[in-house]
């Protein structure tokens, strides 16, 4: 029996994976720079946590999930989004006494049972950060600065930055009467799909992606121009902070969240690149979903983006980051005397953190430099027992060309100035 991947799932291989390594660092240094610090949450949790993180009647949980009972009887799920696993930890581990302010970044897999298309798998990969304890604008303008920081810093340009107020519990649910009595009144042109939601949740209809509900709802009031004065004067605030820091954005009063924790600012991050995907970010204020967890009551804020779908924009650009030279050294062994001292030579270049590697298939010189153009190594080191009798090694810039006669004792030394 030949196996292979389940479907939406895919192995990343190298020279891929080594992609993936560049953009996770960069995503890091860019966290923390903001002073973000990295949590890493199980793969797997307790349902119960997800259906009421998420939402009982969304389709991630509805639809999507991925869960299973445990050989004790306990209904485990995967987890399909990251913020569930976070906040369950906050909890658990009474993060919040410790500071005002705790301030987290992730990047890691998740998994939903939904329909692979570009850029989507069943088994994904997210990013993001979350924010937990501050209600003030300047952390809502923090968490945006950084989404947009991400994708100014891999040169992604073809995006948009989308803001919004989704406003609160006061503000919200007098709107949401006004809303689901003007959806009644154009109920016969909206999607099946649309049609359940403006008893469950009319909010959800107005975030349809859906022409025939988008046209349907055109004229439908907005949410923005119903704010209380609290919620109206905090998206002020955020959008003059935003101001402040020079970030463009767009005020959209379509985009919205249809789970009640749900809070304040809302925004996404989209392209034009990726066709009817064109979602890169998603986030906001989730002021009420610690304590709707069994925890006190915490406001939060954050986003999420998926890697792949940061990858996908970055091979269509042709991102210089994949292409930037690296210090990775090929050692060429010319004779069987030089193979023990070409791994000797690999082994004290790994030491002093410059990647080498060396031919392990007593392979003629002719293969071995053909080898190392397929590694792409910058540079090539030829070890010979006449030249290691004079303390010497040939070294050879594959970028340039140029060859030169080094001491063996400054090897690391010169290596370092190419």
């Amino acid at each position: 029996m030949k196996f292979k991947s389940i479907t939406g799932t895919k192995d990343i291989l190298p020279p891929e994976s080594s992609k993936w390594h560049l953009v996770e660092e960069k995503l890091r240094s860019i966290f923390e720079a903001y002073n973000y610090s990295e949590i890493r949450t199980p793969l797997f949790e307790e349902t119960a946590l997800f259906a009421r993180g998420i939402g009982q009647n969304t389709d991630i949980v509805g639809k999507e999930m991925y869960t299973f009972q445990d050989k004790g009887g306990d209904s485990l799920t995967l987890r399909p989004e990251m913020t569930a696993s976070v906040i369950r930890s906050f909890i658990q581990h009474n993060i919040g006494n410790d500071s005002p302010l705790s301030k987290f970044y992730y990047i890691g897999p998740v998994f939903r049972q939904e329909r692979p298309q570009a850029g989507r798998f069943r088994q994904f990969h997210q990013f993001g950060i979350e924010a937990l304890g501050s209600q003030h604008p300047s952390i809502d303008a923090e968490i945006i600065s950084v989404a947009v920081d991400v994708y100014n810093a891999f040169e992604v340009l073809d995006y948009e930055l989308k803001i919004n107020s989704i406003g609160c519990p006061v503000c919200r649910t007098s709107y949401k009467e006004i809303l689901k009595s003007e959806l009644m009144k154009v109920i016969d042109r909206l999607t099946a799909e649309s049609q359940k939601r403006v008893e469950l949740n009319p909010l959800r209809v107005l975030d349809s992606k859906d022409e025939r509900d988008r046209e349907a709802t055109q004229n439908a009031p907005l949410l923005l121009n119903y704010l209380c004065q609290e919620c109206s004067d905090h998206f002020e605030k955020v959008k003059n902070f935003l101001d402040e820091l020079e970030v463009k954005y767009t005020v959209d009063g379509r985009i919205v969240r249809g789970l009640d924790y749900y809070t304040k600012t809302a925004f996404e991050v989209i392209t034009k690149s990726l066709g009817s995907q064109d979602a890169l970010a998603g986030g906001g204020r989730y002021d009420l979903l610690t304590e709707e967890l069994g925890g006190k009551p915490t406001f939060g804020i954050g986003f999420a983006s998926g890697m792949e779908r940061l990858m996908l924009m970055l091979e269509k650009s042709e991102n210089k980051i994949f292409s930037e030279p690296t210090k990775s050294v090929f050692i060429v062994s010319v004779d069987d005397f030089s193979r023990p001292k070409s791994l000797k030579f690999a082994n004290m270049l790994r030491r002093d953190g410059i990647s080498a590697d060396m031919d392990f298939n007593s392979r003629s010189v002719k293969a071995q430099f053909r080898e190392a153009n397929r590694k792409n190594a910058r540079i090539v080191i030829v070890v010979s027992k006449d030249d290691y009798d004079r303390g010497e090694l040939t070294l050879k810039n594959m970028t340039t060309g140029e060859q030169a006669i080094v001491k063996i004792t400054a090897l690391t030394e010169e290596i370092n100035k190419i």
